[in-house]
């Protein structure tokens, strides 16, 4: 089986550029799943309907979250209804929406589960006593399971990655929108990589645009930012999974950028 896990969506230049490249890299690489970080799709921040449709007819067949989950409040009016939107499982007993999901394909069912680490991040629940409690939950019901870690900081990541390998099958890492380079199978054969990266404006800070952002290191004032356009790059990672011994084989970066317009 081969599933593709693709870096936050940031804004429409994002929304673009997953339309255009998703349906050619899964028919030219032979994808059998695509699961995506959409929190940023709407304006840089949360979902909305038409961003989460935009990625659906994309081609993403799970959805997966971070901190922004609630920032367009028109999210509580169908994340009760999604079943492959997922958003963190470590938020309290009773918040709205599922922290991971069973997506069938084929003879496989494939768990994703959603989790916020705390490092520089909002308190939530403990994200490893959660991915335990998820782990006991899920049992034999699935055949493959893959995690987005949605944090902050490498050690934390990492952390992860070595606490799940071997009864994981994908960790991946997302949140700071810059892809990482130490993609790799960890001794018990989970494949991990610390962040997938983002699909964005490429001449942008993180999707965002650098004027702005610069704007603010400057003066320390607050500023309102504003999602960049022009040409994306498109993060992504590729993960191999024999099926019939459930290995992990391999894990591929993928990173597009878009032709840029120099001076």
């Amino acid at each position: 089986m081969r599933i593709m896990l693709v870096g936050d969506v940031v804004g429409r230049a994002g929304r673009r550029a997953f339309r255009t490249h998703t349906p050619r890299l899964r028919t030219e690489r032979k994808i059998d799943v695509v699961i995506v970080n959409g929190e940023n799709s709407a304006g840089g921040k949360g979902f909305t309907r038409k961003a989460l449709d935009e990625l659906y007819a994309g081609g993403a067949d799970i959805v997966t979250s971070g901190n922004h989950v609630w920032d367009k409040k028109d999210v509580f009016d169908f994340i009760e209804d999604e079943p492959f939107l997922v958003r963190p499982a470590n938020y309290p007993e009773g918040t709205p929406g599922k922290g991971y999901c069973i997506f069938p394909f084929k003879a496989r069912n494939i768990a994703v589960v959603n989790l916020s680490g705390r490092s520089f991040m909002p308190p939530l629940d403990c994200p490893f006593q959660k991915a335990e409690e998820i782990l006991a939950e899920i049992g034999d019901t699935a055949d493959i399971v893959v995690l987005d870690f949605h944090a902050e900081t490498t050690s934390e990541k990492l952390a992860m990655g070595y606490y799940l390998d071997g009864r994981a099958d994908i960790v991946v890492g997302t949140h700071t929108h810059v892809q990482t380079a130490d993609e790799r199978i960890l001794p018990h054969g989970t494949a991990y990589i610390t962040d997938l990266g983002m699909v964005g404006a490429h001449a942008s800070i993180l999707g965002v645009r650098s004027d702005l952002v610069v704007k603010k290191f400057l003066t320390g004032m607050p500023v309102r930012f504003e999602m960049a356009e022009g040409p994306a790059e498109y993060a992504a990672v590729i993960a191999d999974i024999d099926d019939a011994g459930r290995r992990r084989t391999r894990i591929e970066r993928v990173m597009i950028r878009e032709e840029e317009h120099r001076a």
